[in-house]
């Protein structure tokens, strides 16, 4: 489970098998004390990959900035690339929560209200 803010936003893709899939980074900050007493703020990125038609809610309603609440599971993915293994963790998406609504009431330039939440088995539209 991780709750923070997008860092750039979602990236829509159509696999070929014609499922779609987005991806996402969230930020998330740890604020703790040092040991003289003083504030220390600490970021982790998260990669976050949403699958369906869950993937086209998140590509509708979130964009850089947007804050969301995220349940899912860890993988880790790994290729070769010039003779170098490289590795990528990231967090599947089992449920997408959407965080505070935008100032307007609908998303803008659409007549579709803003969703609270999003998950494979329950979309809303």
């Amino acid at each position: 489970m991780v709750e923070g803010n997008l860092t750039r936003d979602p990236e829509m893709k159509a696999l070929p098998s014609g499922q779609n899939v987005t991806t996402m980074s969230i930020a998330t900050n740890y604020k703790r004390k040092d040991k003289e007493g003083n504030m220390q703020e600490e970021v982790e990125f998260h990669n976050i990959v949403v699958w369906g038609k869950q993937a086209e809610s998140v590509n509708t309603y979130l964009k850089k900035g947007s804050s969301a609440y995220v349940e899912g599971r860890l993988q880790t993915r790994s290729w070769e690339k010039d003779d170098v293994k490289h590795y990528r963790t990231e967090i599947n998406a089992e449920r997408v929560q959407f965080g505070a609504k935008p100032q307007e009431s609908k998303v803008a330039g659409t007549d579709v209200p803003y969703p609270a939440d999003t998950t494979d088995e329950d979309q809303p539209f």
